[in-house]
């Protein structure tokens, strides 16, 4: 059992075996890769958080309001011989954000990659039909969020900074492409927000040893069109894709962690579509 900590209004609960210290090394000496994921608790983020436990990352796990899948993952994450600890924070607050980062600095060490993954889709709504309280809540968790945590990130990572670099991959949306008419037009201009975000920030740091890129999935069998009011949309839409199915979690993970390894070492401002060819 992990202990449970309560410091500065944020609850986690941490385990960290003997095997290693806090300093983020292993009893040899080697830097250990160490992975934040934002919105892990389900999903693509738990693929993603257990795809880079079986690469030796370890793993902090951000979570809002799902602590008991949280805390789930983190023992799946340590069942594969990594370190893991459950973060609560919501990525829309800057000082969550300080705080989510404080405790990856003191329970894990020094941080070598993010996946900004957090995120929130609504009921389907015409833009007409959409008041102001829905639209500061998806630009605020999908698109400012997703700018704190890279900002924290970079804080840490950058050469310019004295860190040794590192990788960020944020969450697009096929949305972005196709506008999402009629269904959540301000989903698809958060996440082409983030497209523009990610091409932005991989030139902006190019030089100081981070690579920033995305990955865009399409139709996903996941539980986020449950919470937009539609828990059979994949399957539904899966007709509509060149490739008739819906992805898995996991197939968009696979191109994440890609795209965090040294494979990618050339790789940066890059918004990889993972869609089926839709």
């Amino acid at each position: 059992m992990g202990r449970l900590y309560r410091s500065a209004g944020v609850s986690r609960i941490g385990h960290v075996p003997g095997a290693r210290h806090r300093s983020g090394r292993d009893n040899a000496g080697m830097q250990q890769r160490i992975v934040l994921i934002t919105g892990a608790s389900r999903g693509i983020g738990a693929a993603t958080a257990l795809q880079c436990a079986r690469l030796g990352y370890d793993v902090a796990v951000n979570f809002t309001r799902d602590a008991r899948a949280a805390a789930d993952l983190a023992a799946q994450v340590r069942a594969l011989g990594q370190r893991a600890i459950e973060v609560a924070a919501d990525v829309s607050r800057e000082a969550d954000v300080l705080r989510l980062f404080a405790a990856v600095d003191a329970e894990l060490g020094t941080l070598s990659a993010l996946v900004n993954n957090a995120g929130v889709v609504d009921v389907p709504a015409r833009v007409d039909e959409m008041g102001s309280e829905r639209l500061v809540r998806m630009f605020a968790i999908n698109v400012l969020g997703s700018f704190l945590c890279a900002r924290e990130a970079v804080r840490r990572m950058s050469t310019r900074h004295g860190g040794a670099g590192g990788a960020i991959v944020n969450l697009s949306s096929a949305a972005a492409r196709l506008g999402a008419p009629g269904q959540y037009v301000d989903y698809a201009a958060a996440k082409g927000a983030i497209d523009t975000f990610t091409l932005g920030l991989a030139r902006e740091v190019a030089t100081e040893g981070i690579r920033v890129n995305a990955v865009r999935p399409g139709i996903i069998e996941t539980d986020i069109h449950a919470s937009g009011g539609q828990p059979d949309r994949a399957a539904q839409m899966a007709p509509q894709v060149p490739m008739r199915r819906a992805g898995s979690a996991g197939e968009v993970a696979q191109a994440i962690v890609w795209l965090l390894s040294d494979d990618a070492s050339y790789t940066t401002g890059a918004v990889i579509d993972v869609s089926g060819g839709r």
